[in-house]
């Protein structure tokens, strides 16, 4: 077998195969006589097909099958002899395929980068340092009360925070549109649900009241035909509930596992798990700054073969995500919306392998076994989780691959300087929600 092999462009590699000719007849013929034995014609014995009528009915196809065979093995054999390792699978051009004529073709492929992680010693690291108030408490309190709010009919005029049940219809230039009318419809004013000034015009109003809202629809509205356009919305208020609180008691604390009537109880489980998550919010904050470090002291060129294999995942997650059960076409989603998340997270796993090998980190069981306990520790039966995890594969692969970048991380900290910065509980929180968003 002959193969050359060159360069065309970073890491592009362009590969010509040659397979000789007596290779692929061999193959052929053994599998024509392979379908000798099985072949059933009409007018001949099981076996007795003569070889001539065999080749003539089924050579086209097996010499196609052979070949397809033959590419692939030939591939395999040819990075292998030219030590080159493909980031994806190859393009097939320029392919000849022809009885008593060596087998050709061209292969088309990106091969991994060499990756040589950069010097970490001058890198700086903000480590906040925050804890959880008495304030802090407070506050989380209240926001699981208003998760959980009621709502209590009045016979009053609407204000901000009521849910209104309302009738409308819309007209655009004295006009219907779709979906322009709604019966029994309940809306939170202040909510932000509806279209600017909707929720705004129906403060003030009064079980039975109708009204004329004269609104616009946002120039980015996701309903084309209607984006920018002036609207006329005819409104009733059908009735107006006013938002209560749940009250602190035993009803109430059952929804977060606390069986007894015991307000101390309560906030001591919260507070448990507001600091459960500052830590891991700290935690994230920490390694988020260290990935960017990484991209930012490492350079690295990255096969688009890659970058389009992560696109297309990141596309079908979002399908997934929003599309619910419905069958959604994720050629909707253009795939470079997702070109420039999948370029980071293609980088960094790449920056990482060489690293862990590198450095020949490894994982050891005992490492995985506490983070499968540290997870299970959040949920009401622990045992269930850590029996889930230890007996399924995948999920302990996921697992493997969290501690791993834990360890890396560990490493590259031990090499740069930590600064730790005094925060506030939701300064953290906060913090780490942009630092995502701008991520993701």
């Amino acid at each position: 077998m002959q193969v050359t092999l060159e360069t065309t462009e970073g890491l592009g590699r362009k590969m010509r195969v040659n397979v000789p000719a007596d290779r692929i007849e061999s193959k052929v013929n053994e599998k024509l006589k392979e379908a000798a034995q099985r072949a059933t014609l009409k007018g001949f014995r099981p076996g007795k097909v003569p070889m001539r009528e065999v080749k003539r009915r089924f050579e086209p196809g097996i010499r196609q099958e052979v070949s397809s065979e033959l590419v692939q093995l030939s591939f395999n054999e040819a990075i292998q002899q030219e030590s080159v390792v493909p980031a994806g699978p190859p393009k097939i051009e320029d392919l000849v395929i022809a009885s008593e004529q060596d087998l050709e073709y061209t292969a088309l492929f990106e091969v991994f980068p060499e990756v040589k992680p950069g010097d970490f010693s001058e890198v700086v690291i903000e480590k906040p340092i925050a804890e959880v108030t008495g304030d802090d408490l407070d506050v989380m309190i209240e926001k699981l009360r208003e998760q959980r709010l009621e709502y209590e009919e009045v016979e009053r005029e609407a204000r901000d925070g009521d849910r209104l049940n309302i009738d409308f219809e819309g007209f655009i230039n004295n006009e219907p549109f779709e979906g322009n009318k709604a019966e029994g419809s309940d809306i939170v004013i202040g909510s932000g649900n509806m279209i600017p000034g909707f929720e705004e015009g129906l403060v003030g109003l009064g079980k039975g009241v109708g009204k004329d809202l004269e609104v616009s629809f946002p120039d980015d509205y996701h309903v084309d035909d209607l984006a920018g356009k002036p609207a006329l919305f005819k409104v009733v208020v059908n009735s107006i509930s006013e938002p209560k609180k749940p009250e602190l008691n035993e009803e109430f604390f059952k929804l977060f596992g606390i069986e007894e009537n015991n307000l101390d109880a309560f906030q001591q489980k919260v507070q448990e798990n507001m600091e459960k998550e500052l830590v891991q919010a700290v935690k994230q904050r920490v390694s988020n700054q260290v990935m960017d470090a990484l991209l930012d002291v490492t350079d690295v060129e990255v096969p688009k073969t890659l970058v389009d294999r992560e696109s297309e995942r990141l596309r079908q997650e979002m399908v997934q995500r929003y599309g619910g059960n419905n069958k959604v076409d994720s050629s909707i989603l253009p795939l470079d919306m997702f070109a420039e998340q999948a370029k980071r997270r293609v980088s960094l796993g790449l920056i990482m392998n060489a690293l862990v090998e590198q450095e020949s980190i490894e994982v050891g069981e005992d490492r995985i076994k506490a983070k499968i306990e540290e997870m299970a520790s959040s949920y009401e039966d622990p045992s269930q989780v850590i029996e889930f995890y230890s007996k399924d594969e995948n999920q302990r692969s996921q697992i493997r691959s969290i501690v791993l970048e834990e360890l890396v991380v560990e490493l590259l900290l031990s090499r740069g300087a930590v600064e730790e910065k005094t925060m506030g509980y939701e300064e953290v929180l906060k913090s780490l929600q942009s630092e995502q968003q701008v991520s993701d």
